[in-house]
């Protein structure tokens, strides 16, 4: 009777015997790289198809939103409700997208008494704890005003400091012309909240 033994034994490559600390940080920077393009392409991918960072110039939405701020913008919103704020690229004399908050959808009828200062909706007056002041200043479009299907009537919180859809300028924003309602303030860090 023969025994027989079985052995296994490790080879290894000249070069990886070779390998030193020059070579083991060129493998770990390579896999780290590796990584971080996979972060960077799926940090483009949520930006590109979920939300746009855009910031806001000006100071028409003052108090609310300060020129510098930047904002999380959803792109994926189809439908508009009062009280939210949008991102508007429709054509206009300054050639510019404009930041406003909804006052009125389609169907809805505004109304501004500029002597009380005062802004209706539907008949109701609007309780608007985010303006800077009352609303005074009056631009060429009468009221009331019923806002047509597809349209949205907006202005901004500095009602004294603000173009909007008081104006012939901008008008009724057609909502095909929204670029996407505002999430969250990003920068400055410390206040996400835009009210």
């Amino acid at each position: 009777m023969r025994r027989i033994e079985e052995f296994w034994v490790e080879f290894s490559s000249a070069e990886e015997d070779d390998a030193g600390p020059a070579s083991r940080f060129h493998e770990s920077l390579y896999d780290a790289l590796d990584s971080l393009k996979g972060a960077v392409i799926a940090v483009f991918l949520v930006f590109a198809l979920m939300f746009r960072v855009v910031g806001v110039e000006g100071d028409s939405m003052n108090p609310t939103l300060n020129s510098g701020d930047w904002l999380a913008v959803s792109g994926a919103e189809t439908e508009f409700e009062r009280g939210d704020i949008v991102v508007v690229t429709q054509p206009w004399v300054r050639n510019v997208p404009i930041i406003k908050r909804v006052i009125a959808v389609g169907g809805d009828t505004v109304d501004i008494d500029f002597y009380t200062h005062e802004v209706f909706v539907n008949g109701e007056l609007l309780d608007e704890p985010y303006i800077a002041e009352p609303t005074e200043l009056r631009y060429d479009v009468d009221f009331p005003l019923t806002v047509d299907e597809g349209k949205l009537f907006v202005m901004g919180d500095n009602r004294n400091d603000s173009v909007d859809s008081r104006s012939s300028a901008i008008g009724l924003i057609d909502e095909r012309y929204v670029l996407g309602r505002a999430l969250v303030r990003l920068l400055p860090s410390f206040d996400w909240n835009i009210g």
